[in-house]
């Protein structure tokens, strides 16, 4: 779930007026038309940041978990190494709430329980379900803010696209899950199956999320929708990067095994 305005201006100049605060108003309605008009986009970034903090404090969580599971000692050392590069994009993520004036706490909380039940429902069974739950799942959701990342203001873009850059979880999990299918190849058919359900939650739990935020819907929907192109030919772009990553992990077409 990211995104920004360009043209909010001119949808808000002529309100502008009727934001003004008179003698005695509030102090958070005591801004210029410019800050008036962008309140929204403030307010739609801002659940963007939140969002991606929160999501990636869990995954440090949940990539120091799985460092704890794994067996080899070399295992260990690579997914500690990942767990601590996506707690520097919380702290990045964090630094840049702050910088818009913002507290992060309350920033992150409105998407704690949302992204905590996805969690719950998602929960592994084993190591290599975790691994393909960081790949397929945390995949698409990176793909997704990726694409609306673009509309976005030139510095939250660049810091958007840096905290979802890969740490080296991709190259790892493809080689363990391969090597595990080439162990046992009856672990695939099991495990494209768990990809099909964690892309069907993913998905699911986006547009929970974004029916219940509304300065992200709007983002969404209006910008979105006028910026990126057809929403249909972004989820269709979304679709055949999850195809790529199964094809990748050597899952492709093992659904039914």
């Amino acid at each position: 779930m990211s995104r920004s305005e360009a043209g909010a201006g001119e949808a808000g100049a002529g309100e502008a007026g009727a934001g003004e605060a008179g003698p005695g108003g509030r102090q958070g309605d005591e801004r210029s038309p410019a800050e008036a008009s962008a309140a929204p986009e403030r307010e739609g970034v801002l659940d963007l940041l939140g969002l991606l903090a929160y999501a990636s404090l869990t995954a440090f969580f949940r990539l120091a978990d799985d460092a704890a599971l794994a067996m080899a000692l070399s295992d260990k050392t690579a997914l500690a190494e990942m767990a601590v590069a996506e707690f520097g994009h919380f702290q990045l993520l964090r630094g840049r709430i702050e910088q818009m004036s913002a507290d992060p706490t309350e920033a992150m909380r409105p998407f704690v329980a949302p992204i905590d039940a996805f969690h719950a429902r998602t929960a592994p069974s084993d190591w290599l379900e975790s691994l393909v739950k960081a790949y397929v799942g945390d995949g698409i959701a990176a793909d997704f803010y990726r694409t609306v990342a673009q509309i976005l203001d030139t510095d939250t873009r660049d810091l958007v696209l840096l905290v979802l850059a890969d740490t080296g979880h991709s190259e790892f999990v493809i080689a363990r899950v391969r090597e595990a299918i080439e162990a046992d190849p009856r672990v695939a058919g099991r495990l494209a199956l768990w990809a099909r359900r964690l892309v069907g939650e993913a998905l699911g739990q986006a547009q929970r999320v974004a029916a219940d935020r509304q300065p992200l819907a709007r983002m969404l929907v209006g910008q979105a929708t006028s910026q990126l192109g057809d929403i249909g030919r972004m989820f269709a772009r979304l679709t055949d990067a999850h195809a790529a990553r199964m094809t990748a992990l050597g899952l492709a077409d093992r659904g039914e095994q």
